[in-house]
């Protein structure tokens, strides 16, 4: 499984911008998903920005002051070289078509066809293009809203909903309210091949209340069935239960949303585990994870070590 975040997308681009022409005038993308590498070309060189429908309606999108260059066009099929963007190329399909219709629509300026990420074998489909990502892939902006769901599996605190704050978690009354009125993050567009929580069977009405309510579809729901709150603490390792139902199923990735989960989720299941909360994919080989404050710790340590070795050295033995 190959993944890539949002914020790889600005990096690749911010690398390698030089690739593109320099003579563009106008950045167009094909929505949704091409409308986001299209924006980033289009504020890193300061040009105008065009959804498809807007740039063949002559309309470009409104931009901010600092924002505003010397190449504004009363009518955007002024243009004269225009980069038509989308995200990826997975069959050719999308760009071939938003080349058509540009056709149809007389367009005369010259068109230069850019896509970030492309699959082997379909270089050729745009004029440039930055990556080539075999499948399977998957992209952070659009991963929840894929077909692809139906062969995942997803956390639900974290990732569907927010997560209960600790006054709320309270294994009571207050946290069976969070349940029936969690905030919802993220509403898949497909059905999804299951779910797995740490929250408790208790809990089920409520989670398959909340569940219907906002059209989120799914195979299976699988909960810790203990007693209590208690019970799952003195448990603990919690990502071992959702590693063991990942491991059994068919699914080819697991959505975690706590990092040290979603490690023990991968080594525990074999399988890929992408972290929502950090943006990456975590393989089945990955190492226990640290916190950011413990890598700092061990750093500055480090450092210190470091510092007094070289000390040492320079004034001779006993200096401490």
């Amino acid at each position: 499984m190959h993944f890539r975040s949002v914020a790889t997308l600005s990096t690749d681009l911010a690398r390698t911008l030089h690739r593109l022409p320099s003579d563009l005038d106008l950045v167009v993308g094909i929505p949704r998903s091409g409308m986001i590498p299209a924006s980033l070309v289009a504020l890193h060189r300061n040009l105008p920005l065009a959804d498809l429908d807007g740039f063949l309606a002559g309309r470009t999108l409104a931009v901010g002051t600092t924002r505003r260059g010397d190449r504004a066009f009363v009518d955007a099929r002024e243009a004269r070289h225009v980069l038509l963007v989308d995200d990826s190329v997975s069959s050719g399909t999308s760009m071939r078509e938003a080349q058509a219709r540009l056709a149809q629509a007389g367009v005369t300026a010259r068109v230069t066809t850019f896509a970030p990420y492309v699959v082997p074998g379909l270089e050729d489909a745009v004029d440039v293009w930055l990556e080539s990502v075999p499948l399977p892939r998957v992209f952070a902006w659009n991963v929840l809203h894929r077909s692809l769901l139906d062969r995942m599996g997803l956390d639900i605190d974290g990732v569907l909903c927010a997560d209960p704050t600790p006054e709320q978690n309270d294994d009571g009354p207050r946290y069976r309210r969070f349940v029936r009125e969690a905030p919802v993050l993220v509403a898949p567009s497909h059905p999804i091949g299951g779910l797995v929580t740490n929250r408790l069977t208790a809990y089920r009405p409520e989670t398959e209340a909340w569940l219907a309510e906002h059209g989120i579809r799914y195979g299976r729901l699988e909960m810790l069935d203990l007693p209590d709150a208690a019970a799952r603490r003195a448990q603990g390792d919690y990502g071992a239960f959702k590693a063991d139902v990942y491991r059994r199923s068919d699914w080819v990735l697991f959505v975690e949303s706590e990092p040290r989960q979603a490690v023990a989720i991968a080594r525990g299941a074999g399988k890929p585990v992408l972290c929502w909360e950090t943006q990456t994919l975590v393989g089945p080989g990955a190492a226990a994870w640290k916190s950011p404050a413990t890598l700092g710790r061990r750093i500055a340590r480090r450092v210190k070590r470091d510092l007094l070795a070289t000390v040492r050295r320079v004034r001779g033995p006993g200096t401490r």
